[in-house]
């Protein structure tokens, strides 16, 4: 991922290309100094603020920035999550640009928060999927940390991920995990072996290559049929569970026996949590 930073800047520049805040221009918001009160209007997990920070501090070194609700924070309905002092220009030029990342992050912080609890007590953990928003790949799945959850490989080059498609490519899964374990060792690479398997016979096959790799992904199992997994597996490697698995189903796949449970919709589906952004003249 590219620098933070970097990644910032072009996002106010998509705001303000050459021209600035037209808007705020015409009001002279430059010759007013104000407060900006962040007010999260919905209970959920704060992921973000030190973010904002970071956008206002890029805009005017100046401002003043005082966190009442850190990142991982729970926070009731009607919190305060930060306030920022400054030019009114700033405040309002910045708005959208923060008001978008915390409303993101903390949506997939707070969803990932309802899969953890969902398998509280159990030995699963809740794991992310790479299906995030292109280049903001990093800041997603730390918001995935920030809600109890953990993370999966980042990109294509962190981990051997034998999948459906590979599989097919190559006329099965034994002739996919000899081409992986070639290629490791031709490559001398370290990353661990996940394979995806979609029935019993696919099942079979890893399991003879047990020793070499580091667990299976059941896709698209339900808990039944993951439990009757699991049990033909007998602990010689730890399953990863993927495909339509809810806060409302997920303990039932913790129960039958999963150690994993994988959720792309932490990031491709979660609901951005209502926060706002009040500004006003001091």
């Amino acid at each position: 991922m590219r620098e933070l930073e970097e990644l910032l800047r072009e996002a106010l520049a998509e705001d303000l290309d050459t021209r600035g805040d037209i808007t705020s221009q015409a009001v002279d918001a430059a010759k007013k100094h104000a407060v900006g009160r962040c007010i999260v209007k919905k209970t959920g997990i704060i992921a973000g603020v030190s973010i904002a920070e970071r956008v206002y501090k890029i805009i005017d070194s100046s401002v003043k920035f005082y966190i009442h609700l850190g990142d991982g924070a729970f926070s009731e309905a009607g919190s305060i999550a930060f306030e920022v002092y400054g030019n009114a220009y700033t405040l309002l030029t910045g708005e959208r640009l923060v008001l978008n990342l915390l409303q993101r992050l903390s949506g997939i912080a707070t969803l990932t928060r309802r899969y953890v609890e969902a398998i509280a007590g159990t030995n699963c953990e809740v794991l992310d999927t790479r299906k995030t928003t292109p280049l903001w790949r990093a800041l997603e799945k730390w918001a995935v940390t920030l809600g109890g959850g953990k993370n999966h490989r980042f990109g294509l080059y962190d981990q051997f991920l034998i999948k459906d498609n590979h599989i097919d490519l190559v006329g099965g899964v034994a002739p996919a995990i000899e081409a992986v374990l070639r290629y490791r060792e031709k490559q001398n690479l370290f990353a661990p072996i996940v394979v995806e398997v979609r029935n019993l016979p696919e099942i079979h096959q890893a399991l003879k290559y047990a020793e070499h790799i580091d667990r299976l992904l059941l896709d698209n199992f339900s808990p039944e049929q993951v439990a009757r997994a699991v049990e033909y597996i007998g602990g010689q490697l730890p399953v990863e569970v993927s495909g339509g698995i809810t806060p409302e189903n997920a303990r039932a796949y913790a129960e039958a026996g999963a150690r994993y449970i994988s959720a792309g919709a932490l990031t491709h589906s979660a609901p951005a949590l209502d926060i706002s952004l009040k500004i006003q003249p001091i």
